[in-house]
């Protein structure tokens, strides 16, 4: 039976699925291990939409480690900003 969360959590597993072709294509061109910030805001996307998912489920085991991954993806991407407005400054 196909309904609107399960939809919901194929799409967010392909979101958060998606970043490592992302992170492969751009280390591919680099030539070496890059993360470009598009990582980040797929981690983020798909990491929000996996813990609403979990949180429906009511699977505490799935909600504290998307809940734990979603903070170090957001973390991550405040550092990256930051780092850029102290550079712009």
């Amino acid at each position: 039976m196909i309904n609107g969360w399960l939809v919901l959590g194929f799409a967010a597993q392909a979101l958060f699925g998606a970043r490592f072709f992302v992170q492969w294509i751009a280390s591919e061109k680099a030539g070496k291990s890059v993360i470009p910030v598009s990582f980040w805001f797929l981690s983020i996307s798909g990491g929000v939409l996996l813990l609403v998912y979990a949180l429906w489920r009511k699977d505490p085991v799935f909600i504290v480690g998307q809940a734990t991954g979603v903070m170090i993806y957001g973390r991550n991407l405040y550092f990256i900003f930051h780092e850029k407005r102290s550079m712009s400054s």
